[in-house]
């Protein structure tokens, strides 16, 4: 299983309270089912992206409200973590694609972020 969380899990913002604390809530469901599945063989896996901002949900409004909240450009917005990455719908398919692969194959109950290195999680 292999469970898409949120960086906000570790890491929520001013008014995403429900957001934060669902994928806080999904978190701990998956971290559960790691130790309840595993002897079973069943690996439980949590992938925390953080803004992908190549889905619909991102609007050049939206982008342009967010960025200004920062007091960046779009580019620095989207790209405002340690390694200076844009994570992607793309980006985050591979992981999913690799972490239920075998190189996973003994690693359950891993939190495993997608966030180019934020500096609040770490």
């Amino acid at each position: 299983m292999i469970i898409i969380g949120s960086r906000n899990f570790a890491a929520p913002g001013p008014g995403a309270s429900a957001y934060s604390v669902t994928k806080a809530g999904v978190t701990q469901l998956a971290r559960v089912a790691a130790l309840e599945l595993a002897e079973f063989g069943v690996r439980v896996n949590v992938l925390h992206p953080d803004a992908v901002f190549d889905t619909e949900i991102w609007t050049q409004e939206a982008l342009e409200k967010s960025a200004k909240r920062y007091g960046m450009t779009v580019e620095e917005y989207k790209t405002k973590n340690l390694l200076h990455a844009e994570i992607t719908s793309p980006g985050v398919a591979a992981m999913v694609s690799t972490v239920a692969g075998p190189v996973f194959y003994a690693t359950t109950g891993a939190q495993i972020p997608i966030d180019g290195g934020n500096d609040r999680v770490i």
